[in-house]
């Protein structure tokens, strides 16, 4: 090999390397609106849930005024 090759080589280097940063920008992002929509809807049923609680406690309590 000779020396222009090799200097040809490093050239690729800081593509790779911005390549690399890119993609895993995109998996990040990817992952984080997954990892969003699991949580929205985990907390819309923990609100369901909360809800209903709050009702069966407001009627115990309207219960016990009677």
């Amino acid at each position: 090999m000779d020396r222009t090759s090799i200097f040809g080589l490093f050239a690729f280097i800081p593509l790779l390397f911005y390549l690399v940063i890119i993609i895993f920008g995109m998996y990040f992002i990817v992952r984080t609106i997954k990892y969003m929509n699991v949580k929205t809807k985990l907390d819309q049923e923990r609100n369901q849930k909360l809800d209903s609680l709050i009702k069966v406690l407001q009627d115990q309590k309207d219960l016990r005024k009677e």
